[in-house]
């Protein structure tokens, strides 16, 4: 198999059910955003929602994709399992943590919003981040990661687990985040968070204002 179920034949199955990107989402518990991504190729299906939306059409998995049926042998949740592909040009490098033999496409990051709040708070040289966010089998936040202009720093997250990380602040400039049914979100670290005044701790403008406080009162 070499191709994932398309937004091409999404749409036309919603459009044959006459269905709205509006009612196939309430479907499935997903947002019309969503939908439109998908059907937009800025986005694809987790692959836990395969078997909604055939059933929501009324088809089989199989009829849904294109060419075989996508067995979920949970390679992805090992991280020793890792492979990475460098670019013998440029040398970008390219890393996984599994393969379905299934042909995927970017995805594209939107800034947070309100269902999808981060929470990053300054712990000497590390920001905890945490995120308000459902961690059932069926949605769930599948990674973190803290990106700088060279490097980045990733933790896989897992079911019933806890929304949360932990990275070295060195020159962190965005974190992004995985929301299996809504996918990619970014903030950028050095505009703040969600809710700044009670999540964010900038400690330097903190012992600014100590020092200022030491030097009016005594």
């Amino acid at each position: 198999m070499n191709q994932y179920v398309t937004g091409a034949v999404i749409k036309e199955l919603r459009e044959k059910n006459k269905l709205t990107q509006q009612a196939l989402a309430e479907k499935l518990g997903v947002s019309d955003k969503t939908v439109s991504k998908w059907e937009t190729a800025k986005g694809y299906p987790d692959i836990t929602l395969l078997e909604p939306i055939a059933e929501t059409f009324g088809i089989s998995v199989t009829e849904l994709i294109s060419g075989n049926a996508v067995t979920n042998a949970n390679v992805s949740a090992n991280m020793l399992r890792s492979k990475f592909y460098v670019c013998p040009v440029c040398g970008n490098v390219i890393h996984s943590m599994g393969d379905h033999g299934v042909q995927l496409t970017p995805l594209e990051a939107e800034p947070t919003d309100e269902e999808h709040m981060i929470f990053i708070e300054r712990v000497e040289d590390e920001y905890f981040v945490r995120l308000d966010h459902s961690m059932t089998k069926e949605h769930y936040i599948s990674f973190i990661a803290a990106v700088t202009s060279n490097d980045i720093q990733l933790v896989k997250l897992y079911p019933e687990g806890d929304a949360e990380a932990r990275f070295k602040i060195r020159g962190v400039k965005k974190i992004f985040f995985y929301c299996n049914h809504d996918g990619l979100y970014y903030i950028d670290v050095v505009k703040g968070i969600d809710d700044k005044e009670s999540g964010y701790d900038n400690y330097k403008e903190r012992k600014e204002l100590e020092e200022a406080a030491k030097r009016l009162f005594g």
